[in-house]
C-alpha cells in the first residue's frame, strides 16, 4: 500500500464511512440495526455481531471507492478480515478505500463542560500494529458540551499531544473534538474550538498536517479558515445524532467540508432486508452523503 496514493485519494472527492462503534455505542447500534440485547450473551458475541454488520457494509456493492474515499475501523475490525483478507487489505485492494483506525478508549468524566479522552496505555503498540496492516490514519474523540474557556483548551491541547505521538509512527491523525448538538450554547462553544484550533494548528511545524473532523456547526461556513489552513489535510463532518437529511442539508452550506457520517450512513439498515434490499438502502444513503459533499468540496475549490 502506498501512502502517497492513499494521501492521493483522501484529498479527491467522497466521503469517509464511520465504521467505528465501540464498546459505549455498539448496543445502541445493533438495536437500530434490528438486533436486540439479548441476541448476545457478552461482549465478545456482541462484537462479532458489530463485526458482521460492518463486513456486510464493506462487502456491498454500493461500496467502493467511487464515492467512499475512506472508512474509520474499531480496532477490532481491523484486525478482522472480509472476503477472506485482513479488513485494512481488503478496502485498499479490493475497494480503493483509505483505512482508519479509531485509536481512543472513551470518554473521562465530564469536568469544565467536556470530556477528554481517556489514558491510552498501550497506544504505541496500537499504532505499530495499524502500521504494520496497512492502515493510513487514525482518529480519536474528545466531547465538547458546553462554551468552556479552560475545558475547550484542554480538549484541544491533549487533542494536539496525541497526534503527536500519532504522527510519529508515520500516520494521519484525524483530531474529532466533538461539540454536542445537544450544547445549551453550541455555537458559543464552536467559538471557542475554533480559536483553539487555529493557535494550535498555526504552532505545527511546517510539513506536518492533521485532519479535523468536527461537528457541523451552526453558522454557515464557521470553519471556512480551517478548511484552507496550510497544516490541514482535510475537514470532515460527523453526524453528530442530526439525521441523515439534516445532516446532509447542513454539510450542503458549508464548503470544503466533507461527510464522516456513522449513525446517518447506516440509517435505515436492517439486518433482516434482504441482500438486495440492504444494497438498495445502502447505495441511497451513500449517494446522498456523497453529492452533498462532492458539491460542497467543488465549490470551494472553484
Amino acid at each position: 500500500m502506498s501512502d502517497l496514493e492513499m494521501a492521493t485519494r483522501i484529498a479527491a472527492n467522497g466521503f469517509i464511512a464511520a465504521l467505528d462503534q465501540s464498546g459505549g455505542s455498539t448496543p445502541g447500534a445493533l438495536r437500530l440495526y434490528g438486533i436486540p440485547d439479548s441476541a448476545y450473551a457478552d461482549e465478545g458475541e456482541m462484537f462479532a455481531l458489530m463485526h458482521a454488520m460492518r463486513v456486510r457494509i464493506m462487502t456491498s456493492p454500493a461500496f467502493t471507492g467511487a464515492k467512499v474515499m475512506g472508512a474509520i475501523l474499531f480496532e477490532g475490525t481491523m484486525d478482522g478480515f472480509a472476503a477472506g483478507k485482513p479488513v485494512p487489505a481488503f478496502l485498499w485492494q479490493d475497494r480503493g478505500i483509505v483505512p482508519f483506525l479509531k485509536v481512543d478508549k472513551g470518554l473521562a468524566p465530564q469536568v469544565d463542560g467536556v470530556s477528554l479522552m481517556k489514558p491510552m496505555p498501550d497506544l504505541d503498540a496500537l499504532l505499530s500494529r495499524a502500521v504494520r496492516l496497512g492502515v493510513f490514519g487514525t482518529k480519536m474523540r474528545s466531547l465538547i458540551n458546553a462554551p468552556s474557556d479552560r475545558g475547550i483548551a484542554a480538549v484541544v491541547k491533549q487533542q494536539f499531544e496525541v497526534a503527536e505521538r500519532i504522527a510519529s509512527h508515520g500516520l494521519m491523525p484525524i483530531i474529532e473534538p466533538e461539540v454536542s448538538i445537544a450544547s445549551p450554547d453550541k455555537s458559543g462553544a464552536e467559538a471557542i474550538l475554533l480559536v483553539e484550533l487555529v493557535r494550535m494548528l498555526d504552532a505545527l511545524p511546517e510539513q506536518r498536517q492533521v485532519m479535523l473532523k468536527l461537528t457541523l456547526p451552526d453558522v454557515m461556513d464557521h470553519y471556512a479558515s480551517l478548511v484552507r489552513h496550510p497544516r490541514v489535510a482535510r475537514v470532515v463532518a460527523l453526524s453528530g445524532g442530526y439525521t441523515r437529511a439534516e445532516a446532509c442539508a447542513r454539510l450542503a452550506v458549508n464548503h470544503g467540508i466533507v461527510a464522516s457520517f456513522s449513525r446517518a450512513l447506516t440509517e435505515g439498515l436492517t439486518v433482516d432486508m434482504s441482500d438486495e434490499a440492504f444494497d438498495a438502502m445502502l447505495t441511497s444513503a451513500i449517494d446522498q452523503i456523497y453529492t452533498a459533499s462532492v458539491d460542497k468540496y467543488q465549490l470551494q475549490s472553484t
